[in-house]
């Protein structure tokens, strides 16, 4: 199940859409294509993401709960991790951003298993990542891999923290510790070198892992485009506590830990973008120009940001998309001064009047969808920056298993709603419209011509 740490270690076409919101029943079995792992891996040119000779554009999806399907546990269901793989290649996504850690220990909603306690590795889940990275070789997807977390749904920091400091702790969204409090107290995390050798020594673990299924290293993977630091760190809650000599210092470390065990594969930060970086360029500019960060990414929340408000999405939509054309345009921006590319990975909304039911319409949620890609279409055939899009999050055949909609401990059905969120709230359900919008852009980025101006001249 597990093996011991050392103790003293200081989320394709037409024809298969249109069956998924039909219900997913009859979605035909894919052709089998060319394995991924038997393509170029995914380097940088300057704004542009490569393989080969050919720009590398792609429709993706955020699937934080892969390795959870499968695992060969209890908690695993390999079948289902099948068709859901088969569904989203269906739709032409063809990128999947996946978590590769869980910190397992005390704090509420934090996902049990986890991949790791303060001394065990549990082997198990790491088999499931194993497993769904092979499963996604075969259908032609790559991965985006991160490695641990600034929020408490996977253990994370918070997590990594309460293993050296005697087991303190605060949990997101307690009363007596409003916020910035918990993002506040996460910033210890990277001036904390006990903490940090333990993600460091995780890093190891998984960049230098072999694949059980394959028996191929993860390092010489083209499945895996990228490896991420964190899924959304954030320097601090506030500027007071913002210590950015060691937040720096952690991605810059962390980054070239990275390549110097893996040469061949893409580094990113996992950022939100300006929402994580205090909303001030500056450090946006400083944490992303690091060399070894080969891409700068984009999470856009409008909702969480109280751009617009859900139960009255209606009177509050316009305003969300004027602030969510800005903050692209931003970013766009952005990546053009750090030559590098960028990618929307992140971006969810709720169904009609805030419901978590899938039976309740997504009207205000697919024209936001339009909006997002219709944003990086227009970037992608101008040759700008913007290389990717990944929807938050692909909820699939996954039900709700309780009344309220929360999860609890022991819940087999996974979705793209994290254990700390509504079930339901932002992922997209088989049935949902929304997959259509999907089908439609990755149809779209399918039928771009290539490029006609060279970009800049800096391979990575």
């Amino acid at each position: 199940m597990g093996r011991t740490l050392d103790a003293n270690l200081d989320r394709r076409g037409l024809l298969g859409a249109a069956a998924l919101l039909a219900g997913g029943a009859g979605v035909p079995a894919l052709a089998a294509p060319s394995p991924a792992a038997t393509a170029p891996f995914v380097r940088r040119q300057g704004t542009r993401l490569m393989i080969g000779d050919a720009v590398y554009r792609f429709a993706g999806a955020n699937m934080w709960y892969a390795a959870y399907l499968g695992a060969d546990a209890p908690y695993g269901d390999r079948a289902r991790l099948g068709r859901e793989l088969d569904a989203l290649a269906a739709m032409g996504v063809t990128n999947l951003r996946i978590l590769a850690s869980a910190e397992e220990g005390p704090l509420r909603n934090s996902i049990k298993p986890g991949f790791r306690t303060a001394t065990t590795i549990n082997e198990t889940l790491l088999a499931g990542l194993d497993y769904a990275l092979a499963e996604m070789a075969k259908r032609n997807m790559r991965a985006v891999l991160y490695l641990t977390n600034f929020w408490e749904w996977s253990g994370g920091m918070m997590t990594y923290l309460s293993y050296v400091n005697g087991g303190r702790f605060i949990n997101m969204n307690d009363p007596a510790h409003p916020w910035p409090a918990f993002a506040n107290f996460n910033a210890q995390f990277y001036g904390n070198r006990r903490a940090t050798d333990m993600y460091r020594d995780w890093i190891r673990t998984v960049v230098s892992r072999t694949n059980t299924v394959t028996g191929r290293p993860y390092a010489a993977d083209p499945t895996v485009m990228a490896w991420q630091l964190s899924n959304e760190p954030r320097p601090s809650g506030d500027a007071a506590h913002a210590k950015l000599d060691q937040f720096y210092a952690w991605v810059r470390d962390s980054a070239r830990l990275i390549k110097s065990l893996d040469p061949n594969h893409l580094v990113c930060t996992g950022s939100e973008g300006l929402k994580g970086t205090l909303e001030q360029p500056s450090i946006l500019l400083a944490e992303h120009g690091i060399p070894e960060i080969d891409y700068l990414t984009a999470h856009i929340w409008p909702n969480n940001w109280e751009w617009v408000k859900q139960t009255d999405l209606a009177g509050t939509y316009r305003r969300g998309e004027q602030l969510t054309d800005d903050y692209i345009a931003k970013h766009v921006d952005y990546a053009r001064q750090l030559d590098k590319p960028l990618i929307i990975e992140e971006f969810g909304y709720p169904r009609d009047g805030g419901s978590n039911d899938p039976k309740v319409a997504t009207t205000f949620k697919d024209r936001f969808y339009r909006l997002i890609y219709a944003a990086a279409l227009r970037d992608m055939r101008a040759g700008g920056p913007i290389a990717g899009t990944n929807f938050w999050a692909w909820n699939g055949e996954a039900r709700a298993q309780h009344p309220d909609y929360r999860f609890r401990d022991g819940d087999g059905q996974y979705m793209g709603d994290p254990p700390h969120e509504p079930q339901g709230w932002y992922g997209i359900f088989t049935g949902d419209t929304t997959i259509r919008l999907v089908a439609d852009h990755a149809a779209a980025i399918a039928r771009l011509p290539a490029p006609r101006r060279p970009a800049s001249a800096k391979p990575r």
